[in-house]
């Protein structure tokens, strides 16, 4: 890996607790700490976050929690107990930013909305993570991930368009997304502290946040219009668009845009110039609405050619194509390697590969510090707060940590 001069990271100085678990606010906060921001992640004690149960499948270490949560410190807190919430006051005395993404309406009992909050720090940042957001008559219900996708409408345009054809994203779409929303936000309400001098509240909903995702199938399909079809690997309405069978039974994925790559398409690829002239496929709406029989002919055209022969020949012309990669293609995949992507991040099962953070800045080099045991910083962060060995020593009786 080549090494960047080390220069101050933009978030360097700003610490911020997370009362979080799962994928959107640890998401939302790993971001944060590899701009060199100091997250500590409160967790239960003796159980901590639930995702670092979810499998095993990191040399015993949870897929989930290995990704999100690199960079962070992790103190255990019982937050029912009264010493418990004592502490949490004297760190978010000395912090920037408070994330909860706890059960809806569950900071607010214990004392942690913003309103009770911002009598006491006034320059505290309140991020506050739900399935609905507040207010409304969704406030109160229950959301993941998979509810979220089915309420906002994204299984109706994801999967086949068999009956019950329908199928969920395969990765968190809906926390990832309420995550980065409240990613940017939180640097947002940064910037703006620096203008005002006060804190702000930000009120992220994953459900708001997957449905301005769904902005292109909702205005398709404006004022009662026929929304878009389920299209499985291909696209609802332009077309060919998707993945198409080669020779030797390996899929490669391809897309046209316009009529300059349809005409390309056919001179090049498919070597049948006359269907440039075909009524049938003369624009894309055509095209879509006989795509029957244009993935036909394109199958027939490939059946003769491998798929490396096939994006040879796209590559060529200029066409867009992709391999259709399973996880290990992407491990191995030789743009990371040739951009050199790849770091390493230590963990309680020792050191384990990692991607370096989207957006190389030519200022500095992103932070990637270790993936954290449950409660490993107990003792450095209550000492940093003036706790003595003994008070310490007495909450872990009590259980309060």
């Amino acid at each position: 890996m080549i090494e960047k001069p080390s220069f101050q990271r933009p978030l360097e100085g700003i610490t911020i607790v997370s009362l979080e678990h799962a994928i959107a606010a640890p998401f939302c906060t790993r971001q944060l700490a590899d701009l060199g921001a100091r997250i500590i992640k409160v967790e239960r004690p003796g159980v901590g976050d639930f995702s670092r149960g979810y499998d095993k499948r990191v040399n015993g270490l949870s897929s989930h929690f290995v990704w999100t949560n690199r960079s962070k410190e992790s103190l255990t807190l019982n937050l029912k107990s009264p010493e418990g919430r004592e502490i949490l006051h004297n760190l978010l005395r000395e912090s920037d930013a408070l994330v909860q993404n706890l059960a809806p309406g569950a900071a607010e009992r214990i004392g942690l909305s913003f309103e009770e909050l911002n009598k006491y720090f006034s320059k505290l940042i309140v991020c506050n993570i739900s399935g609905f957001g507040e207010g409304g008559p969704y406030q109160e219900k229950k959301a993941y991930d998979l509810l979220i996708q089915s309420e906002g409408g994204f299984l109706s345009v994801t999967g086949t368009a068999e009956e019950g054809g329908m199928a969920k994203s395969g990765v968190s779409i809906a926390d990832i997304s309420a995550g980065m929303y409240a990613y940017s936000s939180i640097l947002s309400a940064l910037l703006l502290r620096e203008r005002t001098g006060e804190g702000s509240k930000i009120d992220i909903s994953m459900f708001e946040s997957l449905v301005e995702w769904m902005g292109y199938p909702m205005y398709y399909s404006y004022q009662g219009a026929e929304p878009p079809s389920r299209a499985g690997a291909s696209h609802a309405t332009i077309y060919p668009y998707g993945p198409f069978t080669a020779g030797d039974g390996r899929s490669v994925m391809l897309g046209l845009q316009n009529e300059r790559e349809w005409k390309v398409f056919c001179e090049r690829i498919l070597m049948q110039p006359e269907l440039v002239q075909d009524a049938r496929f003369s624009t894309n709406f055509s095209r879509s609405a006989n795509r029957d029989a244009l993935r036909d002919l394109i199958h027939q055209a490939f059946s003769h050619l491998s798929a490396d022969e096939v994006i040879v020949r796209l590559d060529e012309a200029q066409i867009a194509n992709a391999n259709v990669n399973d996880m290990h293609g992407v491990w191995k995949h030789p743009q990371l390697e040739a951009r050199q992507r790849w770091t390493t991040v230590q963990s309680p099962a020792g050191e384990l590969p990692t991607l370096l953070p989207p957006g190389n800045n030519s200022s500095y080099t992103a932070q990637i510090k270790a993936v954290p045991s449950l409660g490993q910083h107990n003792t450095t962060i209550l000492s940093g707060l003036g706790y003595s060995d003994h008070d310490i020593q007495r909450f872990q009786d009590i259980g309060a940590i």
